[in-house]
């Protein structure tokens, strides 16, 4: 029970992590503009990441993504100390990466530990190959689809208001940014909590399954992930909304500033692209990176004046992090496995 408990808090201190990992995610653009200062970003962020929980319980009914999430380790291989070793792998990566400002995928960071550290234990038999092969497939097809949305938007929004008095527009413009940031924010609750609701998930099943799990009160209890209890979804929306409350300064200023420069117009294109791409998602039940997606977007948005205009040398850089978190972030889990492994 020591271990589950352990398990359970680690996971929502990654979930905390998370957040203000990627709080910028949702709040660069209204910041870099202007909108808002930044701590007024932060409360508005986190209050829509809260609400996101409302939205996924009783509008959309369901967790899908927690689901696809605990389907990345076959249900019989499932061990504590592989969930640990997993957890513990993808806090190192994300606090690495938001140390040195570059912004990560807390999402395939949590994938790569958990396959990782089954591997590590007990072959490539114990990963579901397929689950993990359309998650890291969206590393590439997340920040397309953001970046064409940005390109579409901001195309469609510059000829939609072509006529308008400047000044009159730019007003317009930064009050939409705020429903833009609003949607996106949403989209960054609904996707990035349920990642951390499915590891916990697999955790109590774990731990259900065996032994001891005999002993465990009735609202720890979990056999199928379908039937989730509320506390653990409540918990993991409230800690990421605390979580981006925290900021992460340090990302905001690489997606704010580095990528591109954006007025109010391609501010809200950009957001409203990135939200509408984590919504898609969200139906099709794929964990996908917040940040690849509002990078994508912030790239299609700023590409729409000239090729120029984005900093391609800083978006090199990004993609090469998104490429080594999976590989990296699964090295460490196994490694972290064989150590407590002999602990445990």
């Amino acid at each position: 029970m020591t271990l589950l408990i352990i398990i359970i808090i680690l996971a929502l201190l990654f979930d905390f992590i998370n957040g203000f990992h990627d709080a910028a995610n949702s709040i660069a653009t209204v910041v870099s503009t202007k909108v808002l200062t930044p701590l007024q970003a932060v409360l508005w962020a986190a209050a829509f990441n809260f609400i996101a929980f409302f939205i996924a319980k009783y509008i959309i009914g369901e967790f899908g993504i927690a689901n696809t999430v605990a389907k990345t380790v076959v249900e019989e291989y499932i061990t504590l100390p592989i969930i640990l070793s997993g957890l513990i792998a993808a806090i190192i990566w994300n606090l690495t990466t938001w140390i040195l400002g570059i912004p990560s995928s807390s999402s395939h960071t949590l994938i790569g530990g958990f396959g990782g550290a089954a591997i590590a234990a007990s072959g490539f038999s114990a990963i579901h190959g397929s689950t993990i092969a359309l998650i890291a497939s969206f590393i590439v097809v997340a920040p397309l689809l953001g970046m064409i949305g940005g390109i579409v938007i901001t195309i469609i929004t510059y000829h939609a208001a072509k006529n308008s008095h400047p000044h009159k527009a730019e007003i317009w413009f930064k009050r939409l940014q705020l429903v833009s940031s609003a949607g996106l924010s949403i989209g960054h609750g609904l996707n990035d909590s349920q990642k951390v609701m499915g590891i916990i998930g697999v955790a109590l099943i774990a731990f259900t399954a065996s032994p001891e799990g005999v002993t465990m009160p009735h609202w720890m209890q979990l056999t199928n992930m379908n039937d989730i209890k509320d506390w653990v979804p409540f918990s993991c929306f409230t800690v990421i909304a605390l979580g981006t409350l925290s900021g992460g300064w340090k990302i905001m200023n690489t997606m704010g500033n580095k990528i591109t420069k954006l007025t109010h117009i391609e501010g809200f294109c950009a957001q409203t692209a990135g939200a509408f791409t984590l919504f898609i998602t969200e139906i099709l039940k794929v964990p996908v990176s917040t940040t690849h997606v509002i990078t994508g977007s912030i790239i299609g948005s700023g590409a729409t004046k000239r090729l120029s205009a984005v900093h391609w040398g800083v978006t090199k850089n990004l993609l090469v992090a998104w490429l080594l978190t999976i590989p990296v972030s699964a090295v460490l889990a196994a490694v972290t496995f064989m150590i407590i492994n002999r602990i445990v």
